[in-house]
């Protein structure tokens, strides 16, 4: 996709409707609850679904995934895997914000950006979110999926979606 318009550098950008075309040609289901708004969402496996907002302003595009709220335990050794984490990621990085919740995040120069490192980005921010989720519940949520797990079996309520947590519940 050749951007069609110029920053006020005089630097190519796509435009909110290019980066919009380039979402629908990618396949990618979004919202654009403003012209320069964009709220996607990519389907997962460890996450159902993660959602992905592009904001785009007059020289960038933000982009902003919430990942997980605030650990309930372990929060120091949530953060520090977070920040490990950081070290192998491309154009985006973990975040907490004013709450501990956790986000993906990042700022990508619109003259810079083309549909193939939006695409990209996307697949970072994907891969990522679902590559990690898991370990971020272990670590910061181990006594609510205990705690869940303990009441399911007792109700005789299905456990299906807790068994990639069972080594939390039977470490043998």
């Amino acid at each position: 996709m050749t951007p069609t318009s110029a920053d006020a550098d005089g630097r190519w950008t796509l435009t909110p409707d290019e980066i919009a075309a380039a979402l629908t040609e990618l396949g990618v289901d979004f919202l654009r609850p403003e012209d320069d708004a964009m709220l996607v969402t990519l389907p997962g496996e460890r996450r159902h679904r993660t959602l992905v907002w592009l904001l785009v302003g007059a020289h960038h595009v933000v982009v902003e995934s919430f990942v997980c709220r605030k650990p309930d335990e372990n929060t120091e050794q949530v953060y520090r895997f977070l920040l490990q984490r950081n070290a192998q990621l491309r154009s985006v990085a973990y975040a907490v914000d004013g709450d501990g919740d956790i986000h993906l995040v990042g700022r990508l120069g619109r003259a810079s950006l083309t549909a193939d490192e939006l695409n990209t980005v996307l697949g970072v921010v994907l891969a990522t979110s679902d590559a990690d989720f898991n370990p971020i519940l272990e670590r910061g949520f181990a006594s609510a999926i205990r705690r869940e797990w303990a009441w399911r079996t007792s109700t005789g309520q299905s456990v299906a979606n807790l068994t990639q947590f069972r080594h939390l519940i039977d470490p043998a």
